[in-house]
């Protein structure tokens, strides 16, 4: 029965002037994610309007899935298509559309019209009681309510004619790549996919760098990150994941630092090549996914330290948010369950028993001086390795 999809947009519509380039970037978005689904689309931009309209045989579901994953859409209607041939054909087109979306009669309904093409002899007050009338003489146990309708028939006038009455929620945000690009340190752990989910929720394109320290961690543990980074694809786009060879920094670290500062001192230069990475792909600033007190490297006092090495912003979208609440978007994103698949991460295995909970900077700055200039030479090697793969939704 349905053809055509309209799609609501809601933060966009307040942009102003500039209101063109955020609607272009999202039907720009939809027809990427339309590219994963079976059928041919067409996507139409017009009057404050976006439009989808299917030009061949399509699986209604796997579109609706697809939509509800592009950032910027608040609504997903599936829409009927009316052609201008009088208001009698309307009147019938719409009660055919009640007829086989709402099996139950017992309902109650308010017609609202939008008449775009004000060329059309009836206003949008008439269109909208004469229609209801229609509707009630053809339904005499549906009942109007014009304050809080069960179902509420809206009729477009614009070049076409659309009724609709569903409206599917879709993610909301701003369309990717419409705020810029940000690096994402992506790990295999829970907060970290999530943290990019909302950054990029906010139209934010996402590059990813995942530290690797073989052997101490696996290449199921590398493939675990590659299968974050493809679940996060679906919302964020495609993804530029680079993996760095970690090893040898943190086992210099390891010799030359106390143990106790082991996290926060590995943190910093992750940090550090994380900026680099960001600077030379046009990334405007760092995304991780620390929540303050979590662990303790992510306390007031260790995030002040981690920052300071960094020039660039960095986006803490998760700082604020107790576990389950993490959880709880990690399950509803489809990445948690990769998540807790037990392959460990570099930062898991060279853990302290004791981390320090409120390093001094100072102090911190002193130790690091021990790292010689060997470090800087390990800090290029590790650049040096850089793999990058483009991670993209199945």
């Amino acid at each position: 029965m349905f053809s055509v999809f309209l799609i609501k947009y809601a933060e966009i519509g307040v942009k102003g002037k500039n209101k063109y380039l955020f609607e272009d970037a999202l039907v720009h978005q939809v027809k990427y994610a339309l590219k994963r689904c079976e059928g041919e689309f067409k996507v139409t931009h017009t009057d404050g309007r976006i439009y989808v309209h299917a030009l061949s045989d399509f699986d209604f579901e796997e579109t609706v899935d697809n939509l509800k994953t592009v950032f910027g859409i608040s609504g997903i209607c599936p829409v009927v298509h009316v052609e201008d041939e009088g208001y009698e054909k309307l009147a019938k087109a719409l009660t055919d559309y009640v007829d086989k979306v709402y099996e139950d009669k017992n309902i109650t309904f308010k017609v609202h019209t939008r008449r775009a093409r004000k060329n059309y002899p009836m206003t949008s007050m008439e269109l909208s009681r004469e229609l209801g009338s229609a509707v009630l003489d053809a339904f005499p146990q549906m009942q109007v309510d014009v304050h809080r309708p069960d179902v509420m028939l809206h009729v477009e006038i614009r070049e076409k004619i659309y009724i609709y009455s569903m409206e599917i929620p879709g993610p909301g945000g701003m369309p990717v790549g419409s705020n810029g690009k940000a690096m994402l340190l992506l790990s295999g752990g829970i907060d970290s996919p999530v943290a990019g989910y909302m950054i990029a929720k906010r139209g934010v394109k996402i590059d990813a760098v995942y530290f690797h320290a073989p052997p101490y961690t696996s290449d199921r543990a590398k493939q675990k990150v590659v299968d974050l980074a493809r679940e996060v694809s679906r919302y964020a786009g495609a993804v530029y994941l680079h993996t760095i060879n970690f090893t040898d920094i943190q086992l210099h670290i390891y010799d030359q630092c106390p143990h106790e500062e082991l996290t926060i001192i590995m943190r910093r230069y992750m940090m550090r090549i994380a900026e680099m990475l960001a600077i030379k792909n046009d990334c405007l600033g760092l995304i991780t996914g620390e929540s303050i007190g979590q662990v303790a490297s992510q306390t007031v006092q260790s995030l002040a330290v981690t920052n300071e090495v960094c020039s660039l912003p960095v986006f803490r979208p998760l700082i604020g948010f107790d576990k389950m609440e993490i959880v709880s978007v990690a399950e509803k994103i489809g990445t948690y369950e990769t998540s807790i698949l037990p392959y460990e991460d570099c930062c898991t295995i060279f853990v302290a028993k004791h981390p320090v909970t409120k390093p001094n900077l100072n102090v911190i700055k002193r130790h690091e001086l021990k790292l010689g200039e060997k470090m800087e030479e390990l800090v290029q090697k590790a650049i040096d390795t850089d793999q990058v793969e483009v991670i993209r939704w199945k």
